[in-house]
């Protein structure tokens, strides 16, 4: 039998075909630009909490699923180990102290809505370029870097203000206080300070009072109302910001508006995932960008009746399955409108699980699995270290695991050039594009130095050697954990960044972590030939890179994180705030 189509052969056809067969997959360029982009960042997730990152007891299918059908990084670093720093370098795509949004003192985030620091008018976020390249950007969940400058309603922070077309969320961070049942978390130790400082100037006061009444004591009544005064003043200033801490902070805003103040806590869950899969719904017939930052699993822990007691980890380990189950439901919005190969999906944490979050006997952090230290921990891996999972059916490779060093703010670049954007040029972009690497065109990562930072004091540096494959990883300081030996700072809440209680070491310690990925065996000149060379070469890259800092203003200085009441979002008239919009609907 002929066959004129199969058996044709031709000096021209058969190296064509033959071609075509060796042709790499992934590579069809029409794929490749202007997907829409769904990313979705955890809140407090330890790298431990994941089953794809080898949790065999906290059930994550959809999660593990994403790097099953997607590529799974393993040494993707967050820029810094707490909410607002580290936010601020994924949006910017630089390090937070290049903005001003890394702290000098112990205000390591933001601390009220009404303070006045938050992320610069003049930085420039992802979202900004997406929305001027025609994408509709949205961010439904936490926000957490600023909201107002100078009056109540200029909103010179707020998402809307940097690139999001539709905000509906937390403008700040759920905190264990929005939840009435709850322990105060915020500010704990400084609260029973004042609590400690009125009742002794109060009962100074009496004690006068009472001296005089009885003749004890000869002092004039003018004196003591005056001390009277001040004891109620010193009551006042204080109380009226953290006597409110659920009324001030624990709000929901839709874009400019606010729809419960205090937020009502039993309906969150439901409400940001109804709203993240609305965005979706509305905007499925153009690019689009969904920031779905989750409030999970951030303490006081909100997880709904379906989910509790269904975990072996405790309330902890029920908020991961919800969180998860939402992820999956959001996996089901997009492949319901046919949307699963034009999407870029990307799964991270914005910083390691918070180890010394405790109540009695219950853990309320997260797990950082063999990875030494946690939340606030600027240097060792388990603050930094953190889940980073893209997946996008077609254009990379499903199954995929890079042992690269990566960071949150490469998806700055990633997404923007993606997107046919630029990324500006009149500033320092710290972030690389991922796309060769997640495509396979390269193997090595763009990184050769990676710097961590805890608030403005650099603790360690990373040095990716490109020609060896090592990394390694010098540290200058490290926090002392308390109790000794405990792995973590659990008599003080948090560890620390400077002053006693941290440890300044010179040489710096090293560890080569593709060999000792958990900080375990620090090397030295005796044990490790390349050491005065490797911390020689570490010590001029930081110099370098100090020579690219110019001065900023602090957005976390006291100055800008202190409560001012007139800043304080408001859906009344202040100070009786108060309104459930979503409960009238």
């Amino acid at each position: 039998a002929s066959c004129p189509l199969l058996c044709f052969r031709s000096p021209l056809v058969t190296p064509l075909i033959f071609g075509l067969l060796l042709q790499a997959p992934f590579t069809q360029p029409s794929t490749i630009t202007r997907p829409n982009f769904v990313l979705l960042l955890a809140d407090d997730l330890g790298i431990g909490d994941v089953g794809c990152y080898g949790n065999d007891t906290i059930r994550t299918p959809n999660i593990d699923r994403l790097a099953k059908e997607g590529v799974k990084l393993t040494q993707h670093i967050a820029a810094a180990p707490l909410c607002t720093p580290s936010r601020a370098a994924f949006l910017t795509g630089r390090y937070p102290l290049r903005s001003g949004m890394d702290a000098i003192n112990d205000y390591r985030v933001i601390f009220w809505n009404a303070g006045s620091g938050g992320l610069p008018p003049n930085e420039t976020t992802f979202a900004k370029i997406l929305q001027h390249q025609g994408y509709s950007t949205g961010l439904i969940g936490k926000w957490h870097q600023g909201v107002n400058c100078e009056s109540r309603n200029d909103h010179c922070h707020h998402p809307l203000k940097h690139g999001f077309d539709y905000f509906y969320g937390m403008p700040f961070t759920l905190i264990s206080d929005c939840q009435p049942t709850e322990t105060p978390e915020m500010d704990r130790a400084f609260r029973r300070k004042l609590w400690l400082s009125t009742q002794a100037i109060a009962l100074i006061t009496l004690t006068a009072v009472l001296g005089r009444l009885t003749g004890l004591i000869s002092v004039h009544w003018k004196t003591l109302n005056c001390l009277a005064g001040f004891s109620l003043l010193f009551f006042i200033s204080w109380f009226s910001s953290y006597g409110f801490v659920r009324y001030w902070n624990c709000i929901m805003m839709r874009n400019h508006g606010i729809t419960e103040q205090p937020m009502v806590t039993d309906r969150t869950t439901s409400l940001i995932l109804r709203e993240s899969i609305s965005f979706i719904e509305r905007n499925k017939h153009k690019p689009f960008l969904l920031f779905l930052s989750f409030l999970h699993s951030h303490t006081p822990l909100l997880t709904t009746e379906k989910f509790l007691g269904k975990s072996r980890h405790g309330l902890y380990g029920d908020n991961v399955e919800e969180m998860d189950w939402m992820v999956g439901r959001v996996l089901d919005a997009i492949d319901k409108e046919g949307l699963q190969d034009t999407t870029l999906v990307y799964f991270a944490s914005d910083h390691g699980g918070w180890l010394e979050r405790q109540e009695g006997k219950r853990q309320l952090g997260g797990w950082n699995g063999i990875y030494k230290g946690g939340k606030a921990m600027g240097g060792w891996e388990g603050g930094i270290r953190v889940p980073g999972i893209f997946r996008w059916p077609g254009v990379l490779p499903a199954g995929t695991v890079i042992n690269e060093p990566t960071s949150l703010m490469d998806i700055y670049p990633t997404v923007v050039h993606l997107a046919g954007g630029a990324v500006p040029q009149d500033r320092v972009i710290d972030g690389r594009d991922l796309l060769p690497l997640l495509r396979g065109a390269v193997v090595r990562s763009e990184h050769e130095f990676l710097f961590h930072y805890c608030g403005i004091h650099l603790h360690a540096v990373r040095w990716h050697q490109k020609d060896t494959g090592a990394v390694w990883k010098a540290h200058y300081v490290t926090p002392i954990f308390s109790p000794p030996g405990a792995g973590a700072c659990y008599d003080r809440g948090f560890c620390p960044c400077f002053g006693e209680g941290v440890t300044h070491h010179e040489p710096p310690l090293l560890f080569e972590l593709s060999q000792d990925p958990s900080e375990a065996r620090p090397l030295s000149a005796d044990t490790e030939p390349l050491f005065d060379t490797v911390i020689r070469r570490i010590g001029r890259a930081i110099e370098e890179h100090r020579r690219t800092l110019t001065p900023v203003p602090e957005q976390l200085s006291v100055s800008n994180v202190v409560w001012k009441p007139w800043l304080q979002p408001c859906c009344g008239t202040f100070p009786f705030c108060w309104c459930d919009k979503e409960g009238d609907d």
